[in-house]
C-alpha cells in the first residue's frame, strides 16, 4: 500500500506539478530531477529535489502556513538544540494550478525511526528528553500560543467521546473500556496555568531522523508555546515501558503535568484511529500502540 488520499479536500501534487513550480519560480533548480518521497505524513507531500533538496507542498488547507512558520523561526531555534532539525532555504508562491505557498528545504540524511526500532531505546529516550529541555529553555519572543480553548482538556471531551464511539468495533472491547475510562477522569485534571513554554507540538517516532541507529535530528514541527504536557506524548506514543520511564524520569513532569501529557496522547490516537483508519496504516499502527500502552498502564 502507498499513500493516497486522507482528506475531503485534498490538493493533488505530482513531479511534474513540482518541477513547474520550480520552472517557474526557481530557476536555479530547473532541470534538478525532482521525484516523490513515500510518505504516511499527513499534512505535506514530500519531493526529493536532486541530491540536496526537499520539496514540501501542503496538502490540505490546515497545514498552510507551517512552511512559513518553519522559516521564520527554525532558524533561531536551531543553534540552541541539541539536534538537527529541518533547515528551510525558500518559500514558493501559489502557481501552476496550485493554490498554496509551499517550500524548498535542505535535505537531511537519515532514516525514519520506526516504532518496532525505537519503543524500547532507553537512549534515544534520554535524547529526546534533552531535546524537549533545550526546547523548553529557548526564548522565543513572539512565538504564537496554542489556540486556546481547543487543546484543553475538556473542550477535547466531545469529539474524543465521537471517536471513541466510532472506536467501538475497531478495539478489542477491554482495551475500549480502559480508554474511556483513562479519559472520562483525564476531564478531571487541572489545566497547566503557568507561563506556557516552547513545544514541538508533534512529538512520535515517525518525526524522528536516525543516522547509524543514533537520534540525529527531529522532523516536522508544530512549533508554539504551550503546555509542557503536550511534549510528554512520546512516553506513550512512542516508547514502552522502560524508554518511558527513562523519558519521563529525564523531564520529571508533576503528576498532573504527566497525567495530562497521558490524556492527551490518548486523545490523538483516539481522534485519529477511524478518521484514518482505511487511508494510513502508519497512524494506525502508531495509535493502537498508543492505546496499548496508556491502557496497560496503572494510574
Amino acid at each position: 500500500m502507498t499513500p493516497g488520499r486522507m482528506h475531503e479536500g485534498e490538493q493533488e501534487t505530482s513531479s511534474d506539478l513540482v518541477r513547474r513550480l520550480l520552472a517557474a519560480q526557481f530557476p536555479q533548480w530547473t532541470g534538478e530531477a525532482v521525484r516523490p518521497l513515500t510518505s504516511w505524513g499527513t499534512d505535506h507531500a514530500l519531493y526529493r529535489v536532486g541530491d540536496g533538496l526537499l520539496a514540501r507542498l501542503p496538502r490540505i488547507g490546515w497545514a498552510v502556513g507551517q512552511v512559513e512558520r518553519d522559516l521564520t523561526w527554525l532558524p533561531r531555534l536551531t543553534p540552541a538544540l541539541p539536534l538537527e532539525t529541518p533547515q528551510p532555504l525558500a518559500l514558493g508562491g501559489p502557481g501552476e494550478g496550485y493554490p498554496w505557498p509551499w517550500g524548498i528545504y535542505r535535505w537531511l540524511p537519515g532514516k525514519t525511526a520506526t516504532l518496532a526500532g525505537v519503543q524500547g531505546d532507553v537512549t534515544l529516550a534520554g535524547g529526546l528528553a534533552a531535546f524537549v529541555l533545550a526546547l523548553r529553555a529557548t526564548d522565543l519572543a513572539g512565538l504564537p500560543r496554542a489556540e486556546a480553548p481547543e487543546r484543553t482538556l475538556p473542550d477535547l471531551g466531545p469529539p474524543v467521546r465521537r471517536a471513541l464511539a466510532q472506536s467501538a468495533d475497531l478495539l478489542p472491547p477491554e482495551t475500549w473500556r480502559r480508554a474511556a475510562e483513562v479519559w472520562e477522569r483525564a476531564q478531571a485534571l487541572p489545566g497547566w496555568s503557568a507561563t506556557p513554554v516552547v513545544v514541538h507540538g508533534d512529538l512520535h517516532a515517525n518525526n524522528l531522523l536516525l543516522r547509524e541507529g543514533r537520534l540525529a535530528a527531529v522532523l516536522d514541527f508544530g512549533l508554539r508555546l504551550d503546555d509542557p504536557a503536550v511534549d510528554l506524548m512520546p512516553a506513550w506514543n512512542t516508547f514502552g515501558e522502560q524508554a518511558r520511564a527513562a523519558y519521563l524520569r529525564a523531564l520529571a513532569p508533576d503528576d498532573a503535568t504527566r497525567a495530562r501529557g497521558r490524556a492527551l496522547a490518548l486523545a490523538k490516537a483516539l481522534l485519529a484511529l477511524p478518521y484514518y483508519w482505511r487511508t494510513n496504516p502508519e497512524i494506525v499502527e502508531r495509535a493502537l500502540f498508543t492505546l496499548g500502552q496508556v491502557t496497560a498502564e496503572h494510574p
